[in-house]
């Protein structure tokens, strides 16, 4: 008899994919109500939000923002503590997030003169958003 399996039953599988669906539409709510409250922190600084959630085919910024003569690439990350979420971006996200920010620029020609940098915002429960400036590392050459 041949009996398929559900792959989130499977105890050794770990990627955010193989959870049931129920647990992947809470996570994603989880992240859009994050990019929310990253959108505020960055406004209440003086951020002016170019995109938000901008997606591209392999890549994803969650916001762009500029204030003064620099544009931030900001990548949004929840956990349950800010030292786990410091620590989730990893060399995958820098690549998909630099091919993405060159795409947004290429389509954007007026931001050419400004500066650019790679931004993150970490939030767990009941701490305010931690904005870490140039905590990602972008490839736009």
């Amino acid at each position: 008899m041949n009996v398929r399996r559900k792959p989130w039953l499977e105890s050794d599988l770990k990627s955010p994919r193989s959870a049931p669906p129920r647990d992947r539409r809470k996570a994603h709510l989880r992240g859009l109500v994050a990019e929310r409250l990253a959108v505020a922190a960055l406004r209440l600084k003086g951020y002016r939000i170019l995109a938000s959630r901008y997606a591209i085919r392999g890549g994803e910024i969650d916001i762009v923002a500029r204030r003064g003569d620099t544009i931030a690439f900001v990548e949004v990350k929840t956990r349950s503590t800010l030292d786990e979420a410091r620590t989730a971006i990893g060399a995958l996200k820098r690549r998909r997030m630099s091919r993405a920010a060159r795409i947004w620029l290429a389509s954007h020609p007026w931001a050419a003169p400004l500066t650019f940098r790679g931004d993150a915002i970490y939030l767990a429960p009941w701490t305010w958003p931690r904005h870490e400036i140039s905590a990602v590392e972008l490839d736009l050459g």
